[in-house]
């Protein structure tokens, strides 16, 4: 007898066998084949947490219509113009990021200069202080340019607060998500450039089709801790004249002198927002197997 035959299966788990009858590993499809061993998506347990904020609102409004479901219908244009300026930086610093991320990594000096030039400089400024450069400064070296160039259109610059809020969202978090793509990029074995470059691959096609692809899903939870940090840090283009979520709800205070109710309201839509997107990410992370053994 096998040392290993006295070893007995439990009771109600029936080997999966292949059609030649010999027993071996199957797909996760044919496993559920075995008793108990049926496969299926466990609901992340923290999305309660969000179902919870949401009820909570939902609460508020229905038992206390005055103020709360006053200050919903006052500040929703700001609530529309939050999740806008979210999404639409948040684009434009991935594309940054990535250019950003190359060119630290470029074996030409000069484009590694400028990017790293670029990184260490707006990663000492405050955010704060960038959007209120932008907002109140760069209009002035714009018509400052344009009357220098005799150029009529840049002479009669006027801000646009939306635009300027995104410029300052996507300097000051582009050199942010630079690093992180720059890291991420580095952590890819050098074997793996090295083999696409020996299927003929070029440069910028093996960082396309090869390195990037892999740098994506390690850099997939610090980008989207970014994205939350993102749409919590668009409340500081309220000071920039733009009718953020924030802004509006000090509009409502200032009408109604009731801070306590709207800023816990004000809060909780913050809340609800960052835990929804984080539960995104979470399963976003799950579907690329990010952290999977």
């Amino acid at each position: 007898m096998s040392p290993l035959s006295q070893f007995r299966k439990p009771r109600g788990i029936r080997a999966a066998r292949t059609p030649s009858g010999d027993d071996e590993a199957r797909t996760p499809e044919e496993l559920t084949h075995i008793d108990g061993a049926a496969l299926g998506y466990r609901l992340d347990p923290w999305w309660w947490l969000v179902v919870a904020v949401a009820g909570l609102i939902m609460l508020l409004i229905v038992v206390r219509a005055d103020p709360y479901l006053n200050i919903l219908l006052f500040v929703r244009d700001g609530l529309l113009v939050t999740v806008i300026l979210t999404l639409s930086s948040f684009v434009l610093i991935m594309g940054v990021g990535i250019v950003g991320g190359l060119g630290r990594i470029s074996g030409n000096r000069v484009i590694r200069f400028v990017a790293s030039l670029y990184v260490e400089i707006v990663r000492g400024i405050p955010l704060l202080v960038q959007l209120m450069w932008w907002y109140f400064a760069a209009p002035v070296v714009i018509q400052a340019i344009g009357n220098a160039l005799d150029i009529t259109a840049l002479a009669q610059y006027r801000a646009n607060a939306i635009f300027l809020a995104i410029m300052g969202l996507v300097v000051c978090y582009g050199a942010y998500m630079s690093e992180i793509f720059r890291a991420g990029i580095t952590s890819i074995h050098r074997g793996q450039m090295e083999a696409a470059r020996s299927l003929g691959m070029n440069y910028l096609q093996s960082m396309r089709y090869v390195i990037l692809p892999q740098a994506m899903r390690v850099v997939l939870p610090p980008v989207g801790n970014e994205f939350i940090m993102l749409l919590k840090d668009t409340s500081l283009v309220s000071v920039v004249a733009v009718a953020d979520l924030t802004r509006r709800g000090r509009e409502f205070m200032a009408i109604h002198f009731n801070p306590i109710e709207v800023w816990t309201f004000i809060a909780l839509l913050y809340l609800v927002m960052t835990l929804f997107s984080a539960r995104l990410i979470a399963w976003l992370e799950k579907r690329r197997g990010v952290g999977a053994q």
